[in-house]
């Protein structure tokens, strides 16, 4: 059994909840276990952990260099590791082997795309490319960061490796908004999937982070430091349980509309585009583009500047101003975005039922929402404390045991736990 020493580290500020920071101890002991099983004695090992994220609001905005509103939460992936100095970086994630990486080939391979050797290789090489030092080390990974649950599991993932890579070569001072960069990239480039940057900027500057992505290359962030353990409130995410087989092109339509949209304006994206401008042409584009694109466009232009209002509104302390905000985006998310369920499949509307229940049991000052990508999938709510057990047993009296998270706000991203 492991005899590495956790009383020094205080849980309950990272994981804020004391149920489940009350967890962790066991955790991390059985990782550290599952680490020596595999690579042998725990002498000099490091414990790192990264949270997964939530989408509060800029729903579908980023890839119309928008703005967006993220936080990250108290579910996390952690790593138990050592330094080595072969050159050689083992990995063991969730009990399986990630075959052995060499630092001196980081190179990309095609047969490698899609797996999380590529996203190792990815993060590594980026590093190396911006100028830090990168070196070998063993590591067990775990995670309770839900997969298909729009909570970024890859992107926590990402953001792991590279404050490994920070705290073991160079002493934690790789700034977060890098680490976030270099994930993007590992998961474009070496992953093969064209994500935006919204998820591993969540996962790796931790608390609320409000994104302007008018200038993709180099966007502007800012941390918005509000202590939601203070507001009586809880996040609650439910997965619907909705199917996401052929939901690609309900995906791929929603940029490809709006995109049509600020064609016909004289746009490459949405992100110049106005309300008067929309208003002003709504016959053409109707005409040219079809009333679904419209409204999508509409929905951008609103979302966007409404993630900046839900930020102003937490630094300001407003807490109703930023539920209410909350609330139109998802009435907006559902009127003019459509992304709550597939016209392909009106029969099963798994994430419309989840909201109307919502709306049915929850008090006027809470709120839900559709979360993420949509069509299927999970919703958000933010529930007051003394309501959550029963919201909780009503959307697992539907969708299942366990269907509904209870999740808290965590202040912390990337982080060297010990």
């Amino acid at each position: 059994m492991s005899t590495l020493d956790f009383s020094a580290v205080d849980l309950n500020d990272i994981y804020i909840d004391p149920e489940r920071a009350a967890r962790q101890p066991e955790r991390y002991a059985n990782a550290v276990n599952l680490f020596e099983k595999n690579f042998g004695s725990e002498d000099g090992l490091e414990i790192y952990s990264a949270p997964g994220r939530t989408e509060v609001g800029g729903n579908h905005t980023d890839h119309q260099h928008g703005e967006v509103l993220a936080a990250s939460i108290n579910l996390d992936a952690i790593a138990v590791v050592r330094k080595t100095s072969d050159g050689i970086v083992r990995v063991i994630s969730e009990g399986n082997k990630v075959p052995d990486i060499n630092i001196e080939d980081l190179t990309g391979n095609e047969s490698e795309k899609g797996t999380t050797l590529a996203l190792i290789k990815g993060v590594l090489a980026g590093l190396r490319f911006e100028g830090y030092t990168v070196g070998g080390f063993d590591a067990y990974i775990t995670s309770d960061v839900l997969i298909g649950a729009g909570l970024s599991s890859s992107a926590a993932f990402e953001t792991l490796i590279g404050t490994i890579i920070s705290g073991l070569y160079n002493n934690m001072s790789i700034d977060p908004v890098m680490i976030a960069k270099i994930g993007q990239y590992a998961e474009n480039v070496y992953f093969g999937k064209p994500c935006g940057l919204m998820d591993q900027m969540a996962c790796s500057v931790g608390n609320m982070v409000h994104i302007d992505f008018k200038h993709p290359d180099n966007p502007e962030v800012e941390r918005v430091d509000f202590d939601f353990t203070k507001t009586g409130y809880s996040l609650c995410i439910t997965d619907t349980k909705g199917s996401h087989s052929d939901l690609t092109d309900d995906y791929a339509a929603v940029p490809s509309e709006m995109k049509k949209i600020a064609s016909l304006l004289g746009h490459d994206v949405l992100r110049p585009v106005t309300l008067d401008d929309i208003l002003a042409n709504i016959r053409k584009l109707r005409n040219e583009a079809g009333d679904r694109a419209v409204l999508r466009a509409i929905h951008f232009v609103e979302e966007t500047r409404r993630a900046g209002l839900e930020a102003h509104a937490l630094q300001t302390g407003d807490l109703w101003e930023f539920l209410k905000l909350v609330k139109a985006s998802g009435d907006s998310s559902y009127k003019y975005l459509q992304n709550v369920y597939t016209n392909n499949d009106v029969t099963h509307q798994n994430v419309s039922i989840a909201l109307a229940v919502s709306d049915a049991i929850l008090g006027k000052e809470e709120v839900a929402r559709v979360h993420g990508g949509g069509f299927a999938g999970t919703i958000q709510a933010f529930v007051r404390n003394e309501n959550t057990e029963k919201y909780v047993q009503t959307m697992d009296s539907i969708f299942g045991e366990g269907s509904c998270q209870i999740l808290k706000i965590r202040k912390y991203g990337g982080i060297r736990v010990i």
